[in-house]
């Protein structure tokens, strides 16, 4: 076979007009085309009167080592790639085991980790600090519709992980070469995903539909023999000296009160696991400070965002919502930029912790509400911003969390502001026409008081810009909620090239919390490799 990547198309193309422009590529006869499906779908809208689609197809040729002969020096047309997942080889000695492995976190890197230790026939324990995802969302929904907050199931915590109240977006910008992301898109199809995820360019599938699949993951892992514990949180370590020096994990204390054996440990915790993150620290496991990033979120009507994006094929069924992705380099010697951006979606409560207000996105498959929201953050650093210690960046986000919770007035509803407000310096005492998605509400106040002011000068400046480029982002009814501050972990866990931290062997760091990926597709790629060495250091 053969992958042809970059194949434009109008966005009105005929069926016969695919296969006319791979003949036409290629410089093939129509009858040496033996067959073609599209690997993936994506779309061009740089000239906004003139979208293309692109395309990536994997092609049947008569005549195939000819033809990549004639192309060798063209890096759009390659032998199509071998992605099947090779699963690891389970020793034979290690079949007998009767130590199970343990996974902390059943978020997207803990799903896919804990899937493949039980293909493996490994039989893996599953511990979840929050509960299962039906009973989770209902506890989420009593936050958003009642201001009632319960700290152990909520946004953060629970199974799905934070990538459950989402967009559900299932692409990276992570380097693959094993092809890992495939992997985990063909096993959420089994689970219940549409299979256009499979060639979409940017698929996502939102939240009700995370839940089936979620579940029906949990049921894969059932009945490969892995168990699930639900409502226990990991409260402490235990260990013994290691031959040569260093330690071993041995057990794990969790807030049941038992005491679980354990000799491999994958710690698939998401960046909220803030109690978690102090208990490893006093336990001696090596952690690092890292920038991330803080801000407000950002809400235009969708419409006003689609036809800056597509113009006169606004509203293309092809097409469907726009998104974006700006980024600005501020004079203040900060980077600027778009996070987690959700078309068609409503901004959501995500805080973990009791008397603080966390905002993120989140979009129903049908991304059909009324507006479009984003982050807009600006990195943080430690050494400069807060100090260069494991834990300082929590205690940072906490500051701003606490202060936002003041501003909303102090009942879980979100600090607002009209960007008109914002860019001229001015508390917001009214909203215009944009109306808020945040539940359980909003407060008009200054986002001033909640943000360091190197934030709010670097989004100031940065909002005329991405004006420039997006037609009505600054208007003066957009809506920014604060604050914005889970963009990613505030530390990294240390691991090994064995994927173990290097002080306490057994205990694999993995995933989002760990400092390892960013996202739910990258979560699971990374679930995926950890659990692979795993099996390999039996």
């Amino acid at each position: 076979m053969l992958r042809l990547s970059n194949l434009a198309l109008p966005l009105d193309h005929t069926p016969e007009a695919l296969r006319a422009a791979i003949v036409a590529r290629l410089a093939v006869r129509p009858e040496e085309l033996l067959a073609y499906h599209v690997f993936r779908r994506g779309h061009d809208a740089r000239r906004r009167g003139n979208i293309q689609l692109v395309y990536t197809l994997d092609c049947e040729l008569r005549e195939l080592d000819a033809v990549l002969a004639r192309f060798s020096g063209d890096q759009h047309v390659r032998p199509t790639p071998d992605m099947r997942w090779i699963p690891p080889v389970l020793p034979s000695h290690a079949a007998g085991r009767t130590q199970r492995p343990v996974v902390i976190g059943a978020g997207p890197c803990g799903l896919m980790a804990a899937l493949v230790l039980a293909q493996a026939g490994l039989k893996p324990i599953i511990i979840e600090r929050g509960r299962a995802v039906r009973d989770r969302t209902v506890d989420t929904f009593a936050l958003w519709r009642k201001s009632r907050f319960t700290a152990e199931s909520n946004v953060q915590f629970g199974e799905g992980g934070a990538g459950t109240f989402s967009d559900g977006k299932l692409y990276s910008g992570v380097s693959d070469p094993r092809h890992l992301g495939r992997k985990v898109l063909e096993e959420f199809v089994k689970a219940g995903a549409p299979e256009e995820i499979l060639t979409l360019s940017k698929p996502h599938i939102g939240t009700f539909r995370l839940v089936t699949v979620v579940q029906s993951l949990r049921a894969q892992i059932e009945e490969l023999g892995g168990e699930y514990r639900f409502e226990t949180r990991l409260e402490g370590i235990e260990t013994a000296p290691c031959e040569g020096g260093g330690r071993q994990v041995t057990g794990l204390r969790l807030s049941t009160g038992e005491v679980l054996p354990a000799d491999r440990v994958i710690l698939a915790v998401g960046h909220s696991a803030r109690d978690t993150f102090a208990m490893l620290h006093e336990e001696g496991v090596p952690m690092q400070a890292k920038p991330f990033s803080i801000g407000v979120r950002i809400e235009h009507p969708q419409a006003v965002i689609d036809v800056a994006r597509f113009g006169p094929q606004a509203g293309h069924p092809l097409l469907g919502a726009a998104d974006y992705k700006l980024v600005h380099h501020a004079s203040t010697g900060r980077g600027v930029y778009s996070f987690c951006m959700c078309p068609g979606g409503q901004v959501v409560a995500a805080t973990s912790e009791k008397d603080q207000v966390v905002t993120n996105g989140m979009s129903q498959y049908s991304r059909a509400e009324r507006n479009a929201n984003s982050g807009i953050v600006v990195e943080v650093r430690p050494g400069v911003d807060f100090p260069d210690e494991p834990l300082a960046g929590i205690a940072f986000q906490r500051q701003w969390e606490k202060a936002a919770f003041v501003a909303g007035g102090g009942d879980y509803r979100a600090p607002a502001q009209r960007v008109g407000d914002f860019l001229a310096g001015r508390a917001s005492t009214s909203l215009g026409t944009v109306v808020p998605s945040y539940q359980p509400g909003v407060t008009p106040t200054d986002l001033s008081r909640c943000l360091p002011d190197f934030v709010v000068a670097s989004i100031r400046e940065a909002l005329p810009r991405f004006e420039c480029r997006i037609k009505g982002y600054s208007m003066d009814d957009a809506v920014m909620t604060g604050v914005e501050t889970r963009t990613s972990s505030p530390l990294r866990i240390d691991r090994d090239a064995t994927g173990q931290s290097p002080a306490l062997r057994g205990l694999f760091p993995a995933g989002e919390g760990a400092g390892y990926a960013g996202g739910i597709l990258s979560a699971g790629i990374d679930g995926i490799r950890v659990a692979e060495w795993l099996v390999a250091s039996l």
